[in-house]
């Protein structure tokens, strides 16, 4: 009797649906923290540097990570 890893029912699909889902829900988080950092400052008046870094971050990890992948392979 031998027990199954968790793991080795996965195949290429799922994997390939899940870096979909998670590059999707990177973009979108980007565009709600810059559209919630737009309402608070022209609504508002107020500056928001918390937003402002967020959106800033994960355009910038998601930059280095579209370089990387090019010039690697």
């Amino acid at each position: 009797m031998t027990a199954s890893r968790p793991g080795s029912r996965l195949d290429e699909r799922f994997l390939a649906h899940r870096l979909k889902s998670t590059s999707l829900a990177g973009v979108v988080g980007g565009v709600l923290a810059a559209a919630l950092l737009g309402w608070r400052f022209y609504v508002d008046g107020i500056w928001s540097w918390d937003l402002l870094a967020v959106g800033a971050t994960m355009a910038g990890v998601k930059l280095a990570a579209m370089t990387w992948f090019h010039f690697r392979g």
